[in-house]
């Protein structure tokens, strides 16, 4: 069984940076697509960010285009989002997701392709 643990969410003000981690156990995620997505009360989950197991491919939302990196270690089975100069819309909390039967649907940003999930990371931005 695979199990997804988020840390490093946390309440920053606008302006400041956050690295979240998301940390696998249970089998090796090498060859995982990976990524991130938020959520926020009464609005649907959405997509981030999200990277190739090779890391030869990574995708974003519009709106955090060139202020998150999402990165992977695959030796300690661990993805990361950096996230720089946040915004109070940024806040949300952010989920890891993998893709553990490595679908390898052709866009990362495609939810159903995700098979297991993490518990989620609170980020709060205050303006």
């Amino acid at each position: 069984q695979v199990q997804l643990v988020e840390s490093g969410g946390g309440l920053v003000q606008a302006g400041d940076s956050l690295r979240l981690s998301c940390a696998a156990s249970g089998r090796t995620l090498k060859g995982s697509d990976m990524a991130w997505f938020r959520q926020v009360p009464g609005k649907a989950r959405e997509f981030v960010a999200g990277i190739r197991w090779s890391c030869l491919g990574t995708r974003y939302t519009d709106s955090v285009n060139g202020r998150f990196t999402i990165s992977r270690d695959n030796a300690r089975n661990t993805v990361y989002l950096q996230m720089n100069s946040l915004k109070p819309e940024d806040k949300a909390i952010y989920y890891c997701a993998a893709d553990v039967s490595q679908r390898w649907a052709v866009k990362l940003s495609a939810e159903p392709m995700y098979d297991y999930w993490g518990q989620g990371t609170q980020v709060t931005v205050s303006s």
